[in-house]
């Protein structure tokens, strides 16, 4: 992705006026500094549009909003339903533009100084036990070329714990099945290698061989899962699918599209893989955050302990 993509991304036109001017000159600082994702950009010009159109209805200026503007924007939110996290995600974004504008002297004073972020407890991923877990793989119809396709991504994503934006955006050779590894590009840029299991190169050696020939006919791709259309799939397209599979599957409660990532991430841990490994499989630059998994564990061992210990 290049800094100029990030109004694709966003969904927004070519900057028409100075405010979008300074907009899309924050988007490319913060990607050239952090290498931040397609849609991590997308979710900071989102957030920043928001409050410029709310400052705009009041007669006010997004780049010279003051403390109090901001605080009333909060409270306007809050009022509206929103949670505190996505306040807080919210108010993240806002710091980190004002925080530029004044590193480029276009204000003389960071408006979120003084503003508090909203206390909020850390919530558990979702995840799914092994059972539940086979059940979502043993969905799909794999006498069908997409359910063979949509086995295999499940397969996948179980065995690697890779990010749906991975998944989908894998290539051919991205994946080495003579060495039973497959090679990804995750945030920040940063490269790593996720061994890949018996199951899972046994069902991308039968996709590959028969279901995607099948499915592209005679169209060309390097993506390594294709649609009908031989394009790649989106993330919201696989979102559906998933939610499709855990409907047939009788999987109750709520899922998001990293819940297999969870899953991988938490019977790793169950079955006593180390923290640090499991931080570099799921690509984490910061242990702190592969942590929350260690919960997840833990508050499986309690459930665990009151259902089978006499005393529990």
């Amino acid at each position: 992705m290049s800094p100029t993509s990030v109004d694709t991304v966003a969904g927004a036109s070519t900057p028409s006026n100075p405010t979008e001017a300074i907009l899309d000159r924050f988007l490319d600082a913060i990607w050239m500094e952090r290498g931040l994702s397609a849609n991590t950009l997308g979710a900071y010009r989102a957030d920043l549009l928001a409050l410029q159109r709310w400052l705009a209805q009041r007669d006010k200026s997004l780049i010279y909003a003051a403390r109090a503007d901001l605080l009333a924007f909060i409270a306007w939110r809050a009022k509206e339903g929103a949670k505190p996290r996505s306040t807080a995600r919210q108010l993240s974004s806002f710091r980190r533009f004002y925080r530029f504008l004044l590193r480029e002297g276009v204000v003389a004073e960071d408006p979120t100084l003084k503003i508090d972020m909203p206390k909020i407890g850390r919530a558990l991923p979702q995840s799914l036990t092994e059972p539940e877990v086979e059940s979502l793989l043993g969905a799909p119809d794999v006498n069908d070329p997409i359910g063979h396709r949509d086995r295999t991504m499940l397969e996948v994503l179980y065995a690697t714990g890779l990010r749906v934006s991975e998944l989908i955006n894998l290539r051919q050779g991205q994946i080495n099945l003579n060495q039973g590894v497959l090679r990804v590009r995750g945030k920040g840029d940063r490269e790593r290698l996720i061994p890949l299991g018996e199951e899972a190169q046994r069902w991308l050696r039968e996709f590959v061989a028969g279901p995607r020939v099948e499915i592209l006919l005679e169209r060309q791709t390097e993506y390594l899962f294709p649609t009908r259309r031989g394009d790649r799939m989106t993330r919201q397209a696989f979102w559906h699918i998933i939610k499709r599979y855990a409907r047939k599957a009788d999987i109750l409660g709520k899922l998001s599209p990293h819940t297999l990532r969870h899953a991988f991430a938490t019977h790793l841990l169950n079955n006593g893989a180390d923290l640090r490994v499991v931080q570099m499989l799921l690509g984490h630059s910061d242990l702190s955050t592969t942590q929350i998994y260690t919960h997840v564990a833990r508050e499986r061992m309690k459930e665990m302990h009151a259902q089978h210990h006499p005393r529990g």
